[in-house]
């Protein structure tokens, strides 16, 4: 894909592999899960789980974005998935950025979200949506660095770590796809 360079070494950006990248994502993600309101579930997630993770990814034509430094260990993913699961949805997706605790501020999640923007472009989708935690201050930022808008506000959608949690969606409109169409 491209590779950039951080200031903590060389760093490139891959399509992640259920058999090479799956135990890396369900540590990035089961960490999220137990010390964040990135994602709004409680139980770490086995590594079974994994397994139907990729299928529904590989199902969908979604792409599983990672970056990796120079000795391939996984420092984050993007991804997308179906934003509702009815046909005039079609052109838009829900992606999630996640960066591996250890790695945050070295501007690996606008690299990440960069390329979600991009491959969306070519995959023809017209709306990106993410659904962020509201006190998640640093995605949000993220986000509208990079042309988001906020679509609204869930409040208290979730429930996690003894209070409630309020679901902000930002979206981002591209120019695709150039020819619509129904069915």
């Amino acid at each position: 894909m491209e590779s950039s360079n951080t200031g903590a070494g060389d760093i490139r950006l891959i399509d992640c592999s259920e058999s090479e990248h799956a135990p890396a994502i369900l540590e990035i993600l089961n960490e999220a899960i137990v010390n964040s309101t990135a994602l709004y579930d409680y139980v770490p997630r086995p590594p079974e789980a994994m397994t139907k993770w990729f299928e529904t990814k590989r199902a969908g034509g979604f792409p599983v974005i990672g970056v990796i430094d120079s000795a391939g260990t996984l420092l984050g993913f993007a991804s997308w998935g179906t934003f509702r699961a009815f046909p005039a949805y079609k052109y838009t997706v829900e992606h999630s950025v996640y960066v591996h605790h250890a790695h945050r501020g070295r501007g690996l999640g606008r690299l990440l979200l960069s390329a979600v923007i991009k491959r969306a472009r070519e995959a023809q989708v017209h709306v990106l949506v993410g659904c962020i935690d509201a006190a998640n201050g640093t995605s949000i930022d993220l986000h509208k660095k990079l042309g988001f808008t906020h679509s609204g506000t869930v409040k208290e959608a979730g429930f996690k770590f003894g209070r409630w949690l309020d679901a902000a969606f930002f979206q981002l409109n591209l120019e695709t796809p150039v020819a619509p169409v129904d069915g």
